[in-house]
């Protein structure tokens, strides 16, 4: 029975026996005697065999009649000061390893072929291997375990780590068209770093230089990019692994590696409504979908979102909704928090989860209200439309330029008398006044693990340590908030992550710093679907299509 039928793409057809490995230029790869005493790269991988390459076919390869079929026979006859000069050391476990895979593929070999009781057998993939221009002769008992570790766990995970690798290619098409032998290699390297717990320094390293000897030069180099990103991406992938399971976190990665939607929200403070921005989108040919908050439009016009300017430009500098002029007349607001401003817009994006974190701010006219961390300032401009001309929000932010986006923002959307800003950290601003508000929003830093669809630079900029550092940062900042909330106000928390350490666990820890805060269901803010069995608010990105994001209330006594 073959293996192939697990795989969700279709895979190039697998490396004949007839066909050994060869360079560009037709350079076939040969084993040469490896030297008495090898030294070893790493303890796990055994020995070594060293591999040189024949530079011409000419008369080094012959198809004399071996057996039943016309098998190339590769000259080992290669000079010593050529042999010396190329030498380049190569793992051998994952060398038979990757052409084990090979042979599976194609339904020639088991899993379990090489193990301890199965000599005959071993012995004939041995041959296979020396075919294809590798040296054996130095593979042990103990490495012959470990290729049957690789080989299986590697089959065993092979959907996984094809939706893996395919996710790190630049695009599908690579993947689709990638060598056998290449994409046998890549899986062992991702098996080895996210399963069997191998150094990443080790495996990139070993990997890639295998790729280099059985393949070619380039073919190293891609295995170096691709295994390198994995290793930035490892820490992710395995908490999503183990809070989520492999099945949800492949469906997240699927989401994230889509064309992002976007959103756009109608100006409802200058009197507008969704149905005279839906008019407006139809007459300029627009592709839209409702969301499922009454001011919100989405759009998606298929193109991978980028952070900074240079996204706004990909994605709008040419569109119609510009060219019409609806941002600047104030109509709607495009909302990406990743996009910055563009001449005096602000461009903002949490889409429907900025409306429903708002939502479960719940403001209402007359209230005053604290958005900590607020610039640019999309979730102020909203809930300041929300007051009907009746209450007052302040703004807090430590980025003066942020906050100056946010000023003009709230000129262009009629909102700027309602709305001060305080440029500020929050923490001395908390120490230093004695002013109390009925809401205090804090959309903390965070990781933004709920936004990598739309902010991909976070996948190779984020760390682990970074975690640790933002959570230490969200006590200080909740605690601060804390201070701001009058006697039966509400405190409300809120981030774009989907980590449980950003979020549940943030407040589980705020509660036993503040025992005079009391959690309270976002049950009536927002709709069912949204809410958890602790009664916070937490949009999944493949539950819901849309981004990750998390909000909790919290109500402070009155003794």
């Amino acid at each position: 029975m073959g293996f192939h039928r697990e795989i969700p793409v279709p895979i190039p057809a697998p490396l004949s026996i007839r066909d050994p490995p060869r360079s560009p230029s037709g350079v076939i790869l040969a084993s040469i005697p490896a030297p008495r005493s090898p030294v070893p790269i790493r303890k796990l991988s055994g020995r070594l065999l060293r591999i040189t390459r024949i530079p011409k076919l000419g008369s080094a390869v012959s198809t004399k009649q071996t057996g039943r079929s016309k098998d190339p026979v590769i000259n080992l006859d290669v000079s010593h000061h050529r042999a010396g000069k190329n030498f380049i050391n190569v793992c051998v476990v994952e060398a038979v390893a990757a052409v084990r895979l090979l042979r599976i593929e194609k339904g020639k070999a088991f899993v379990d072929l090489l193990n301890e009781t199965a000599n005959d057998s071993g012995e004939n993939e041995m041959g296979y291997v020396e075919t294809l221009g590798f040296s054996t002769r130095y593979l042990e008992d103990r490495d012959i375990r470990l290729v049957t570790v690789v080989v299986a766990g590697t089959v065993r995970w092979k959907r996984y780590l094809d939706y893996l690798i395919m996710s790190l290619c630049s695009e599908e098409k690579l993947f689709r068209e990638m060598e056998p032998l290449l994409l046998q290699i890549l899986r062992i390297g991702f098996f080895e770093i996210l399963k069997l717990g191998v150094p990443a320094y080790a495996a990139v390293d070993e990997n890639v230089r295998l790729a280099k000897v059985a393949l070619r030069p380039g073919a190293g180099n891609m295995v170096n990019a691709i295994l390198r990103k994995l290793v930035l991406l490892k820490w992710m992938v395995r908490r999503w692994f183990r809070f989520l399971g492999k099945d949800e976190t492949l469906r997240l990665m699927n989401w994230n590696n889509s064309d992002p939607h976007f959103s756009l929200r109608v100006n409802t403070s200058k009197g507008y409504t969704r149905a005279d921005l839906v008019k407006r989108l139809e007459s300029l040919q627009i592709n839209y979908e409702e969301s499922i908050m009454d001011e919100f439009v989405r759009i998606q016009e298929g193109m991978q979102a980028r952070s900074g300017l240079d996204w706004f430009c990909c994605f709008f500098g040419d569109s119609a909704i510009l060219q019409a002029g609806l941002l600047k007349e104030g109509m709607c607001a495009v909302q990406d928090e990743s996009a910055g401003n563009y001449l005096y817009l602000v461009i903002m994006y949490d889409g429907p989860v900025t409306g429903l974190v708002v939502s479960v701010v719940g403001p209402k006219p007359g209230e005053t209200i604290v958005d900590c961390c607020a610039a640019p300032g999309g979730k102020t401009l909203f809930m300041a439309s929300r007051l009907l001309g009746q209450g007052k929000i302040w703004t807090v932010d430590v980025n003066k330029g942020r906050l100056r986006i946010l000023k003009d923002a709230a000129k262009v959307h009629g909102l700027d008398d309602m709305i001060t800003d305080i440029h500020a950290d929050l923490r001395q601003f908390a120490k230093d006044t004695a002013a109390k508000y009925d809401k205090v929003l804090l959309d903390a830093p965070c990781s933004g693990l709920g936004v990598l669809s739309k902010r991909a630079d976070l996948r190779w900029n984020r760390q682990f340590e970074d975690l640790e550092e933002l959570t230490s940062l969200q006590d200080e900042l909740l605690d601060s908030a804390s201070m701001l909330v009058k006697p039966g106000g509400i405190l409300i928390y809120s981030t774009c992550s989907i980590d449980p350490e950003e979020n549940e666990k943030r407040i589980t820890a705020f509660i036993q710093r503040h025992p005079e805060f009391v959690p309270q269901s976002v049950r009536g803010y927002v709709p069912t679907e949204f809410i958890t069995d602790e009664g916070f608010y937490s949009s999944s990105p493949t539950k819901h299509s849309m981004d990750g994001a998390f909000a909790a209330r919290l109500v402070r006594s009155v003794l």
